[in-house]
């Protein structure tokens, strides 16, 4: 969160109220994923600057003296006022309440605040292993998915494989002579089997699981229209929504082109098309920082990072060593004091002080959900292991299959040629 601060979501020309001055003073108002600015043109000036979460009230106004307006109440009753917002009032104020309202979901608030430093390290630790088995539970979605596309694909050759047969009985009645007692009898039976096999392939197409969803801003080419909606990626797709949960546009994973990642919060999917514009759709959201991974995974040769977001790529990664060694000095910490309770290593009182400490930076509760998300994650790695290896066989039955359809299928086209 830290390390995307500075970035700057989105910026507009507009006119902002001086109450002072009693004037409007032209600038750009700018949003990062934490706090509103408005900086002037002519001299540069930082005019205004406050946090998210420091916002009470967002709305649209307009007066006699103030046409079209967007005023923004701070918890201080410090009430700012933006005019003259372009592309157009509505586009600016959709972005800033979607960014308010989740700064204001995500924000720990005064309670946790309140919390003592000692549990820090156990809540950090429990998020960690927390989000690490979200990430495992959200591979193996995209594992299931996957072994049931090589079912379909197993179903669907041993269609071919009895359809062969029911063309090689054909072929045989049409090679034998007339005078044949058996002819005739050849083929009947295994057109029966068609309608089962296809039933089982529909059905299990219309099984397929959410793995994650959240609010977004979809924009257009022209982003000069904005519109909330919800961004849901499945195993097998994904699905654009207003906010009434009605489907805009749905892309299945093969139909999917290209990803662009413009920042860690916004995004475009295109789907290319021969002679008629593509279909293209860029997001935005205050959650996308959650979406990007598993983009990645489901995508991993048709996404690409612009220069605004290639710093995500390498900073999502890097303050990770450092968040694992202060990880593993609170885990160690607790495994000290739970193995040498009585201890007081040479310190005398000062050494008690330590170890006491040491005892309270993962509580008892904290260990429990430690313990119930490890079995978790040692379960998810049992089931994926078991998943991969019946894929493995799988595969090679398809292999083989596949070699000797090709092989029937140019056998029976030799057959053809030879009738005709």
């Amino acid at each position: 969160e830290l390390m995307n601060a500075d970035i700057c979501i989105h910026a507009w020309p507009c006119s902002y109220y001086v109450d002072t001055e009693k004037r409007w003073v032209s600038g750009r108002l700018s949003l990062t994923p934490v706090v509103v600015r408005f900086t002037a043109d002519k001299t540069r000036e930082l005019l205004v600057s406050f946090h998210l979460s420091s916002i009470s009230e967002i709305k649209k106004e307009s007066s006699s003296l103030i046409f079209s307006s967007l005023t923004i109440l701070e918890k201080e009753n410090t009430k700012h006022w933006f005019s003259s917002l372009q592309p157009n009032r509505n586009v600016v104020f959709n972005i800033l309440e979607h960014f308010w309202r989740e700064q204001l979901l995500s924000c720990p608030g005064a309670g946790a605040q309140a919390d003592s430093l000692q549990m820090t390290k156990g809540k950090e630790l429990t998020g960690l292993l927390s989000a690490s088995q979200k990430r495992m539970e959200d591979t193996t979605k995209v594992l299931h998915y996957q072994g049931e596309q090589f079912d379909n694909i197993m179903k669907g050759l041993n269609k071919i494989d009895s359809e062969m047969d029911v063309a090689d009985r054909l072929l045989t009645e049409l090679e034998s002579p007339s005078w044949w007692p058996f002819r005739g009898k050849l083929w009947k039976g295994p057109l029966e089997a068609k309608p089962k096999e296809e039933a089982t392939i529909s059905g299990s197409k219309n099984q397929e699981g959410v793995i994650i969803r959240i609010p977004i801003i979809i924009t257009n080419r022209t982003n000069s229209n904005v519109m909330p909606g919800k961004f849901t990626i499945l195993v097998s797709g994904l699905e654009i929504s207003d906010s009434n949960s009605q489907v805009i546009h749905r892309f299945e994973l093969k139909d999917v082109d290209d990803v662009k990642v413009h920042t860690p919060y916004e995004i475009s999917i295109r789907q290319r098309f021969i002679g008629k514009p593509d279909t293209s759709y860029r997001l935005l959201s205050a959650k996308m920082p959650e979406v990007i991974p598993v983009l990645e995974m489901q995508f991993s040769k048709k996404i690409q990072f612009l220069e605004d977001a290639l710093g995500f790529v390498g900073a999502r990664k890097s303050p990770q060593a450092d968040l694992g060694n202060s990880i593993w000095q609170a885990a160690t910490g607790h495994i000290v004091s739970v193995a040498q309770p009585g201890s007081s290593s040479g310190g005398g009182g000062g050494g008690q002080a330590q170890l006491q400490k040491q005892k309270q930076i993962v509580s008892e509760s904290e260990t429990q959900e430690l313990k119930q998300i490890l079995k978790k994650l040692k379960s998810l790695a049992l089931e994926t292991d078991a998943e991969l290896e019946r894929q493995d066989e799988v595969l090679d039955v398809i292999t083989t299959s596949v070699d000797r359809t090709t092989l029937n299928i140019d056998k029976q086209n030799r057959r053809m040629k030879k009738l005709t």
